[in-house]
């Protein structure tokens, strides 16, 4: 197993992304950290799925310090991090307000620097048993491009590149690896949650005939599961990727490479 006895810490964990890369790290033999607001998370299960729960807000910086302590008592280490914790306003910048457009950054983007900023030590001891540790943060296609009524969460995700990029090259060195993954459309609460949101752009549609549509517009006729991102993650994770950081990577179903005005 890939990552046999390897300890990961997953913000976001009992999200819905969250849960997939908390069951495929437990498969590949990991020691999980689920961290989150709570055990249900956004899909309100209370299963015992074999990780360990850390009630974590991640904008809140004695929580994350308390949780990186936890680990570091229990195991003197952190090998692999993930910032899957995020939360999306559909608005334009007109209709958000100063509080959600610096709640979405203080989840999305101060989130994933404080969670990075207090593993950075564990993370170097890691590293230092010769093998890289992994930091995965979390992106967006649409910090590349751009979803209608989504202004803030465009430019939080447009803020995880660039810090991605940074981290990864001020922490290579220390033999930490740091990547992006930027989803498109992923069946999650947050996804259906758009479906029925202002910023769909629904247009008297039915929810069944906007996700028809969706999956229409996708090269590959679909968006993507939960377990299609964790799958990346975990090679992520793992030294088969000893070679890959500082990269941000698009998992979209092929929706950004295709020019939209074709479709009209």
């Amino acid at each position: 197993m890939p990552l046999e006895n390897k300890i990961a810490l997953i913000t976001g964990g009992r999200g819905g992304i969250g849960r997939a890369i908390c069951a495929r790290f437990l498969r590949e033999g990991a020691i999980v950290y689920a961290a989150d607001l709570s055990e249900g998370g956004s899909l309100a299960a209370h299963d015992d799925d074999g990780t360990v729960f850390v009630r974590m807000n991640v904008a809140e910086e004695a929580e994350v310090k308390a949780a990186m302590a936890g680990i570091g008592s229990d195991h003197g280490q952190l090998d692999i991090l993930v910032n899957a914790a995020g939360i999306e306003i559909e608005k334009t910048i007109e209709d958000t307000s100063l509080e959600e457009w610096n709640r979405s950054f203080a989840v999305n983007v101060t989130g994933t620097f404080l969670t990075s900023k207090h593993a950075l030590p564990l993370m170097r001891k890691a590293a230092g048993s010769g093998t890289s540790a992994s930091i995965i943060n979390f992106g967006s296609y649409d910090g590349f491009i751009a979803d209608p009524g989504l202004a803030a969460y465009c430019a939080t995700k447009g803020a995880v590149h660039a810090l991605t990029r940074a981290m990864a090259c001020d922490h290579g060195p220390e033999g930490i690896r740091v990547n992006a993954i930027c989803p498109g459309y992923i069946d999650t609460p947050m996804l259906q949650s758009f479906f029925t949101g202002d910023g769909s752009g629904a247009g008297g549609k039915t929810i069944d005939q906007l996700q028809q549509a969706v999956r229409d517009v996708h090269p590959v006729r679909s968006y993507g599961t939960p377990e299609d991102i964790a799958n990346l993650v975990n090679w992520l994770a793992s030294d088969e990727a000893r070679y890959a950081s500082g990269q941000l990577w698009v998992l979209d179903g092929g929706l950004s490479a295709q020019v939209q005005q074709m479709r009209l």
